[in-house]
């Protein structure tokens, strides 16, 4: 999907802004070795507004119960966000427009969540059913990423490669402790076990936070059946040379399944373009910039 904004009308009133650009696009496989595909994902790009999102998660707990966890959290996800852009919202301040858009997706998390759990209170083969979850918004120029387990958001730009998230595992916190390396974590016996995940408890942990995009960038969302196989200087070099960068989701899938394939493989990519020349082109023109000096293209609002 592809959307270009020069404009934008909120009740009536014309707002001058530099032209948003937003395009996104999705993959999900089932790899080499599974029969089932228990990851889910969604996107979309407003054909009115410079408002598009990415929604991947990763289910688990035997069969069918992964599958029905991921499509209940990226479904019940995907309602909130495409009831956001009323007129209450489109009539607020930019501030409160942030606000009702991080309260937005809590509500849906939360709501994901109890959905789960009552889903296996009622219907005891799936008591063992959860899910990871990872999304990324963004309202104009606001970006805000949801997750939860090990799921990631990356972010590529003429700066480099960013991992906006942290992985909620086993594995994670023995690197933040110093027990194991990155390298060595990628080897691990035990890198698939989470710390945490949609279902499992009454009251879910999402971590949130939220930045300001000030300069063309690339949105990576992947479940781990990618980054199993492609380490993050791996995924920068796919996201930095492959153009167009939107089809970089068909090339992801396809080294993750030359490489074994051992999990369901999730990727979604979004184009985030902010300049004062941008027109309606196609897809496959590379947006990104050259650095500027002294600017910090990712700020934490």
């Amino acid at each position: 999907m592809l959307n270009d904004y020069s404009k934008l009308h909120q009740q009536g009133v014309v707002t001058d802004m530099e032209p948003i650009r937003l395009a996104v696009n999705g993959r999900t496989d089932i790899g080499q070795v599974r029969e089932e595909n228990e990851d889910s994902i969604r996107w979309h790009s407003d054909s009115s507004h410079p408002f598009a999102y990415v929604i991947v998660a990763d289910g688990m707990g035997g069969y069918s119960g992964g599958a029905m966890a991921s499509q209940i959290a990226a479904d019940t996800l995907q309602q909130h966000l495409n009831e956001l852009l009323g007129d209450t919202f489109l009539s607020c301040s930019p501030q409160q427009q942030q606000l009702m858009l991080r309260a937005a997706l809590i509500e849906a998390i939360g709501n994901a969540n109890q959905r789960i759990v009552e889903t296996k209170n009622t219907r005891p083969q799936f008591s063992q059913m959860g899910t990871t979850l990872v999304a990324a918004v963004v309202w104009q120029e606001f970006l805000v990423v949801a997750h939860i387990g090990d799921s990631r958001a990356y972010l590529w730009n003429a700066y480099g490669l960013q991992r906006l998230t942290r992985d909620h595992s086993v594995v994670q916190e023995m690197i933040d402790s110093g027990q194991l390396t990155p390298e060595q974590a990628q080897q691990s016996q035990i890198r698939n076990h989470i710390t945490r995940a949609l279902g499992v408890t009454e009251d879910a942990e999402p971590v949130i936070n939220s930045w300001k995009l000030t300069e063309d960038a690339l949105l990576l969302l992947c479940s781990d059946g990618l980054t199993e196989y492609l380490d993050d200087h791996c995924i920068e070099r796919v996201l930095a040379t492959h153009r167009p960068a939107l089809e970089s989701v068909y090339r992801f899938i396809d080294d993750a399944n030359q490489l074994g394939g051992r999990d369901n493989i999730s990727a979604g990519i979004m184009e985030f373009s902010n300049r004062p020349e941008a027109v309606a082109r196609a897809v496959d023109d590379a947006i990104t910039l050259k650095p500027k000096k002294d600017d910090v293209t990712v700020r934490k609002s």
